[in-house]
């Protein structure tokens, strides 16, 4: 029977190269909620297999493996199982896809992640997965497809979004205006990312602000993003980490309101709508409420 994993908390994704002991090491000793060893894009190719067994040794020195995930590479290459059969073996808490191009991608890495996790004594479905959805053209069209019924589909557990290799992709030399907001494009696959998300079921995660020296921007961003529904955002740098995790986090006073919404419905069973504060609320109001609740962990 497939091993169902309890999920960690996901607000925070913290790149460290994988070819990198300080970084890696300053990462995992760091507040994120996930340590993201990146075997990608942050390696150059000579540097690869040095930073596979550097990664591995990482994770198997861990006492918090869960919280240890890799980014690998895109899973049409043979990076990616060279990769895979490199850090699985160590049991990291999940993998990172990147350019993942539709469900068949998740498909596929199933198959691999399967095949590894019995061949290494892992309880099999153990090693979960989170997909960059939108770096490539033709994976713009896909984000729909990660909502439907196909193997692996109980691995996934987030989607996150990206800006740079789309650019790259498209041969655009800029992917925002003189406001520094993101142009049409990217907000598009920004909003993808989220919709497709959330018709999947998993966590909607934020790309990252490459300025990494303006908290204050970051700190903006991410309760903006947040407030339009995502759930964690990715971080490039150390210093990112906290204003992340504190924007991601229910204060108080939203843990409060939240329980006042559902203490209203609950004091009028079968209404479908209800009054609070002057405001009259329905039905998605209690959803709400009840979901953030539960993100938090509280009653």
């Amino acid at each position: 029977m497939p091993h169902t994993p309890a999920l960690p908390r996901m607000r925070s994704w913290l790149f460290a190269p994988g070819d990198s002991e300080k970084k890696m090491g300053k990462a995992i000793a760091g507040p994120a909620d996930i340590a993201l060893l990146d075997l990608e894009d942050s390696v150059a190719p000579e540097n690869k297999p040095a930073a596979r067994a550097m990664v591995a040794e990482t994770i198997a020195a861990s006492d918090n493996r869960a919280r240890l995930w890799v980014r690998i590479n895109p899973v049409a290459t043979a990076d990616c199982i060279a990769d895979l059969v490199a850090v699985i073996p160590a049991r990291p808490g999940g993998v990172f896809l990147p350019k993942a191009e539709g469900a068949a991608d998740i498909t596929r890495l199933h198959h691999y992640l399967t095949a590894l996790e019995a061949a290494n004594g892992i309880p099999l479905g153990r090693t979960l997965i989170a997909a960059l959805v939108t770096e490539t053209a033709a994976a713009m069209f896909r984000t729909g497809d990660y909502a439907g019924d196909y193997p692996g589909r109980e691995r996934l557990v987030a989607m996150s979004w990206g800006a740079e290799d789309l650019s790259s992709a498209l041969g655009a030399r800029e992917q925002r205006g003189p406001d520094g907001e993101y142009a049409h494009t990217y907000e598009m696959a920004r909003s993808l990312c989220l919709i497709g998300a959330s018709a999947a079921g998993v966590a909607a995660i934020e790309t990252v602000q490459p300025e990494f020296r303006d908290l204050d921007a970051l700190a903006a961003r991410a309760r903006r993003v947040r407030a339009q529904g995502f759930r964690g955002m990715l971080a490039i740098h150390p210093a990112q980490v906290e204003p992340i995790n504190e924007a991601f986090t229910p204060s108080a006073e939203d843990l409060a309101h939240a329980r006042a919404v559902v203490q209203a419905f609950a004091d009028h069973p079968g209404a479908g709508v209800v009054a609070l504060d002057g405001a009259m609320l329905d039905r998605p109001h209690l959803a709400l409420a009840q979901r953030l609740l539960a993100e938090a962990g509280a009653e």
